[in-house]
Formats: structure tokens, sequence, C-alpha cells
């Protein structure tokens, strides 16, 4: 192991009932009244993806697509900056990792101006060497393609990175990089059967444990 892999929603930030407050927010105006149950269908999708995918089954033709999901994403960094909180043991696994001297980034789904807010609302820009947004991607997760370029951006080969991620779509995405992949399950998806794909199972941040970790390699 020699990189750590953060996702942010759900891993981070305690985000996934701030998305799904946006969701609805966003898609009640052009028509559409989405249910918890129904945002949690789509945890880990690029916003873009989630508002074709909705768009397919119930078109409207009063906003475009684009403007959607900007809608979205607005909402979602307003209630951010308003009632934003770092989930239990992310300081300390930051502080973990970097002291042991291991390479941490940031790879997640979440757009870059979402990011830049998650970031700066937690205030956890020094612990990052490298941050990047699925958004810069032709495909988001469950595809590989995130983690593989942020690998290569730390100039880490994928099979020595750790992934730390709270759902199954980046779960999948992890393995299919080739990478470890850690589950810390988002609330929402912690009876999630097909998490047992990852490498291993924690209930928060604060279960990490080093020689735990390191044996996933042997």
């Amino acid at each position: 192991m020699k990189a750590v892999i953060f996702d942010m929603d759900g891993v981070l930030i305690d985000s996934e009932p701030l998305w799904k407050i946006a969701e609805i927010e966003g898609f009640g105006k052009v028509g559409i009244n989405l249910t918890q149950t129904d945002c949690e269908e789509t945890v880990g999708l690029r916003i873009d993806e989630v508002v074709r995918l909705w768009h397919k089954k119930a078109a409207w033709n009063n906003k475009t697509l684009d403007e959607v999901g900007d809608d979205i994403v607005d909402i979602l960094i307003r209630e951010i900056y308003a009632q934003g909180k770092a989930l239990p043991g992310v300081y300390e696994s930051l502080e973990l990792f970097k002291n042991a001297g291991y390479k941490i980034a940031l790879a997640t789904s979440s757009y870059q101006r979402i990011i830049h807010a998650v970031v700066e609302k937690l205030k956890l820009d020094r612990y990052f060497d490298e941050v990047h947004s699925a958004e810069f991607e032709t495909f988001g997760k469950p595809h590989p393609a995130v983690f593989l370029t942020t690998a290569s951006k730390l100039a880490i080969h994928p099979t020595e990175c750790l992934v730390i991620e709270d759902s199954f779509n980046g779960v999948l995405a992890g393995k299919a990089a080739r990478m470890k992949v850690v589950a810390v399950p988002e609330k929402s998806h912690q009876y999630d059967q097909r998490l047992i794909i990852a490498d291993k199972i924690l209930p928060s941040l604060q279960e990490i444990n080093l020689e735990e970790l390191h044996s996933l390699w042997r």
C-alpha cells in the first residue's frame, strides 16, 4: 500500500441526505416527485447521469438537462455550506495516513465545484496530494476511470492503492481498477449485500487500522 484514495460523498461528508434534498427539490421544479428511496437508487453516479436516467423515465421539456443538473448542484452546495459536517473518524484517519507517509487523494463522482465546497467547508485541503472528479472522465463510476486517473496523477500503480468507498457503484469501480477496497457503507447502504465484493467492510472510519489494511496485500 503506497496511496489511499478517498471517495467524498458518504465517506468524508454526510452528504447523502443533502443530495436527497437537492434532487427532490431540483427534479420537483420540472414536475418529477422523487422519494428518498428513488434517490438511493442512483448513489455514486454523476449528476448528469442521474438527470439523464430520470429524463428517460419521465421526460420534461421546460428545462434542459444541463439546467436541471445545475439547479441540483446549486441546491446541494447551498446545503453543504448550511449544514455539511464531517463523518466520524474523517480527521483521525486522514491524520493517520498522512503521518504514516502515504500519499492521499480524493476521487469522486461529484463535480469540481462541489468538491471545492466540501473541502472548504470541512477544511480538508491540507490533506490531499491530488483531487480528481469524474466530471472530467468520459464515464463515471462504476467505471474505474476516476480511480485510474487519480493513481496516474499520484504516480502510484493501481495495485498499490487503497480505495475507501461507501456505495456499491464506488466499490465496483475500485475493484475494476484493481485496487484494494474498504467499504464504509453510508447508512442507507449498510445492508447492501453486494458490498461483499469489497476487500474489507468497516462500520466507520474510526475503525481504520493500518496493520489490518497492510494484511490485505499478504
